[in-house]
């Protein structure tokens, strides 16, 4: 019998303000660019009242993978917490309008902290520089993991960001457990290098113990297993895990399995803003492999799906991603 999910999601629960500025306004601001900083309720409302016109999205990197999945008809659900307000309103809406299951318990009113946010700051060559207050999805704790439904899932897919909760480890544990007791697998994903300094430890020891397919970028694979070459970091990478996943900006992405690399092309698109570029990524990716294609095929669904989202402000998709799979490939 097939499992009810085929993959769930565990991170931040997060809503995106995203607006475009000039390299000097990063400068001025004290941001640096291209990286996810932290920060408290008092400087989120101090970059606010500096951006300029801004659009609100329902982000979150591990909910942007889910929300691409559901919109490849990927049987999903997410967990990621959000309070009972009106960004958490957005955000819950928004996931589960594209066709995820959200059941993930709220923060009640009464709660200090509010639904988190990442202000996105869109430069002129399409970067992304990401000042994120995490607010209550940093309190994500073991007593919101379902454990029926980890066990009910063919992939548990979780958001390195997620490491930043004092509780949230101990939620990934619960999950994992969970999840491989019915034969389920595991994928992660390193979110930021400054992610994985902080954690790194943390990271090799899930790795080694209990990952099945590691999503990284060539910065975050370099910041976890690098100390010469990205091919001697993606070696030993390698060595850890069954498979990995790793983009490599406009060249594409390597996927390594079994010791043997496989080369996928980026998708020919101008780059607008890279924002969930790595998230649709791994959608792409995970949707060729609950639908058991080859390593080269998954690789090259996670670019073309990226493609996407790399196309417009944003990340999450405008285009129906499905019927640009079906254009590209035999699903």
């Amino acid at each position: 019998m097939s499992k009810k999910f085929q993959v769930v999601g565990i991170g931040n629960a997060i809503v995106d303000v995203l607006a475009h500025c000039e390299d000097n306004f990063l400068v001025d601001n004290g941001i640096e660019k291209g990286i996810m900083q932290l920060i408290n309720t008092d400087r989120a409302a101090e970059l606010y009242s500096h951006m300029g016109p801004a659009t609100e999205i329902s982000g979150g990197s591990g909910a942007n993978t889910i929300a691409g999945l559901a919109a490849l008809d990927v049987r999903t659900a997410y967990v990621g917490k959000v309070k009972d307000d009106q960004l958490g309103a957005i955000f819950a809406h928004d996931i589960r309008a594209m066709g995820a299951v959200y059941e993930t318990p709220l923060a009640p009113k009464s709660d200090d902290a509010e639904t988190g946010r990442c202000m996105v700051l869109v430069t002129p060559d399409g970067e992304r520089s990401l000042n994120t207050y995490l607010g209550v999805s940093e309190h994500l704790s073991p007593d919101d993991i379902d454990v029926d439904q980890m066990a009910d899932c063919e992939w548990l897919y979780l958001e390195g960001y997620r490491f930043d909760g004092p509780e949230s480890h101990a939620a990934f544990a619960k999950a994992i457990e969970a999840c491989k007791s019915t034969g389920g697998k595991v994928a992660v994903s390193l979110s930021d290098p400054f992610c994985v300094e902080r954690h790194r430890d943390a990271f090799k020891q899930l790795i080694a113990d209990h990952v099945d397919l590691l999503f990284c970028n060539e910065h975050e694979m370099m910041a976890m297993y690098g100390d010469t070459s990205l091919d001697d970091a993606l070696a030993l990478a390698g060595q850890h895990t069954e498979m990995v996943a790793c983009t490599i900006g406009k060249n594409g992405a390597l996927i390594i399995k079994d010791g043997k690399t496989h080369h996928a092309d980026a998708a020919p698109v101008a780059r607008v803003d890279a924002t969930g570029a790595g998230d649709l990524f791994a959608s792409g990716f995970m949707y060729g492999l609950v639908n058991g294609h080859d390593m080269l095929t998954c690789g090259q669904m996670g670019c073309v799906v990226a493609g996407e989202v790399i196309g417009h402000i944003g990340a999450r998709p405008e285009a129906d991603i499905k019927q640009l799979l079906a254009e590209n490939f035999t699903l």
